[in-house]
């Protein structure tokens, strides 16, 4: 009996050898296809820098420190100017061709960048970034980047030129989040009130509630709707994670919003700024906004300008490193600072101005001047006159240009390079670049 046993105990153990060798056959030729196969796409490949030839970027990107390329105020406004609009921000006159160039230089240096996502830091479009202006200007240039672009919006894409006269954002949503449709297959309208050109209304797609540029709420809005119901209102925050970075973008655009800027939509935003930030656990953390609340120009817009502010208090609560802005049409650096405009190597955020995308410049200002319209003469919240000759580290307002911003594990690295400069500046250097890097002091939360 024992004898059987061990007999049949051998054939069992010869059966299994000979179907784990038969396994082992299968699996190295699927290997050795496997192989042949990795051979052959290893074939479609630059073996200078390992990168697919399949259109590499935005889709096989180099692995390595994510890239965000930064800047502002970019498309002209096709067609003839308006009555009432600020002169110079159009596509045709005597300007035009300067802001054609302009535009189309910057974007061919984010083609060159070729960047992991695009940071817009609001006025994307001119003069009241109506959808047919995204559709006839923006997006002939930047259009192409629209798939990796995280936008915020500028006043531009609000108000009626500088007078603050509620266009809701409309163009703005129906761009980056798409047109909704009735039944019948046209386009979805709302019309909101707001321009003297054309019996105090503009007529807009309804954009979709969520998308690229953030939650828009169908209703709550200022002025009626086609269909005599509330028009919507742009929320347009939102955020994300870049690598080892927490980006926030934000909405600073409150003064035609429900409540204007103290009342409740700007509490909302702050509520959920709060909140985004308390949940952060990112090793660095950077947000960006249109407005600045401390302004190369030395002229801080009203309200917004102060009321982003708070926007700094809860940032430098929670540990960020690092605020971008545009509105000023100009590149600006200042040292870290905190949320009054004192030095703070250890804590401070630094802020960037980068509203060089396209449009006419502006000088940087490190004296007292007067205010102009819808702008206070202080160069920051306190009043202090001097503190562009105190804290502005670097800046020019005689280029456009983008700045690509290294996103490290620990730190990031700077990098604006001019792309064009102002025929209507001839004096001074060629070109400009300003270049440098940092570190993060992490968010206080932090694991």
């Amino acid at each position: 009996m024992k004898t059987i046993q061990g007999r049949l105990r051998t054939a069992v153990l010869m059966g299994a050898a000979a179907s784990v060798l038969a396994f082992a056959a299968v699996a190295m030729a699927q290997r050795q296809n496997s192989n042949n196969n990795w051979w052959s796409n290893l074939k479609g490949w630059s073996l200078g820098n390992w990168v697919p030839n399949d259109n590499p970027w935005p889709y096989n990107k180099v692995q390595g420190p994510p890239v965000l390329a930064v800047v502002g105020d970019i498309a002209c406004q096709p067609g003839e100017e308006e009555s009432g609009e600020k002169a110079g921000e159009n596509c045709v006159g005597d300007t035009a061709q300067n802001l054609v160039l302009s535009q189309a230089a910057t974007a061919q240096q984010i083609e060159n960048m070729k960047p992991d996502l695009v940071a817009i830091v609001g006025d994307e479009q001119y003069q009241v970034g109506q959808y047919s202006d995204f559709e006839n200007s923006y997006e002939l240039s930047y259009g192409a980047f629209k798939l990796i672009t995280r936008p915020a919006p500028g006043n531009h894409e609000f108000y009626t030129e500088h007078g603050a006269i509620g266009v809701a954002g409309y163009g703005y949503f129906s761009y980056f989040n798409g047109v909704q449709h009735n039944a019948d297959g046209s386009v979805m309208t709302a019309t909101v009130a707001g321009n003297p050109d054309t019996g105090g209304t503009f007529t807009q797609p309804v954009p979709y509630s969520d998308g690229q540029a953030g939650h828009f709420a169908q209703s709550g809005g200022l002025g009626t709707s086609s269909t005599g119901g509330p028009v919507g209102v742009g929320d347009g925050w939102y955020s994300y994670n870049l690598g080892a970075w927490h980006l926030v973008s934000l909405n600073i655009e409150c003064e035609t919003q429900p409540g204007g800027c103290t009342g409740s939509w700007f509490a909302s935003e702050l509520e959920w700024l709060k909140n985004d930030l308390a949940a952060n656990r990112s090793a660095c953390t950077l947000a960006y906004w249109h407005q600045p609340t401390f302004s190369p120009t030395n002229g801080i817009a009203v309200p917004e300008g102060p009321t982003s502010q708070q926007f700094w208090q809860l940032l430098y609560q929670y540990g960020a490193d690092l605020v971008l802005n545009g509105h000023d049409h100009l590149y600006g650096r200042y040292r870290p600072l905190d949320p009054s405009g004192n030095y703070d190597p250890k804590r401070g955020i630094r802020e960037f101005v980068v509203g060089t995308g396209g449009e006419t410049l502006d000088p940087i200002v490190k004296t007292t001047v007067t205010s102009g319209s819808g702008e206070t003469n202080m160069e920051d919240p306190s009043g202090n006159v001097n503190f562009n000759a105190e804290n502005l580290e670097a800046g020019t307002g005689q280029f456009w240009g983008v700045m690509g911003l290294t996103l490290n594990e620990n730190g990031y690295a700077w990098d604006f390079e001019s792309a064009l400069k102002d025929p209507a500046q001839p004096t001074g250097p060629a070109t400009f670049s300003d270049k440098g890097f940092g570190s993060c002091h992490g968010p206080v939360n932090r694991w």
